[in-house]
């Protein structure tokens, strides 16, 4: 995908909407550029399928109503950025994650496993 001119517009254009939110919001984007890529990437192909961007790094279900709390920035981002200093999936950070005050190990998701019935 990275060759389609429309695609390389499309990510320049949603890395500078979070760029300016989470400005707004007193947090950073990850400064890996390499890394944010393949997380907006990975936001961009969710809305694309399933109409919303969900969180690349966790399982969405596809309904809407089911993925609420993980569509970005998920519910879980602020208690995150206060306790590890970015979160979950890492595209938001603050200035302690990015200055190593913050360590950069993994962390449990806060989100509980849901039992959703199958038909």
């Amino acid at each position: 995908m990275s060759s389609d001119p429309a695609w390389e517009a499309e990510i320049r254009k949603y890395t500078e909407t979070l760029r300016k939110f989470a400005s707004s919001t007193g947090h950073k984007l990850n400064p890996d550029e390499k890394y944010l890529r393949l997380v907006i990437e990975g936001l961009l192909m969710n809305k694309k399928r399933f109409g919303y961007a969900s969180c690349p790094c966790r399982v969405a279900e596809g309904v809407l109503e089911l993925d609420k709390d993980i569509i970005c920035p998920c519910t879980y981002r602020e208690p995150d950025l206060a306790e590890y200093g970015r979160c979950l999936c890492g595209l938001y950070v603050t200035d302690e994650y990015i200055s190593g005050v913050k360590g950069h190990t993994p962390f449990p998701d806060r989100r509980k496993i849901q039992k959703i019935p199958r038909k």
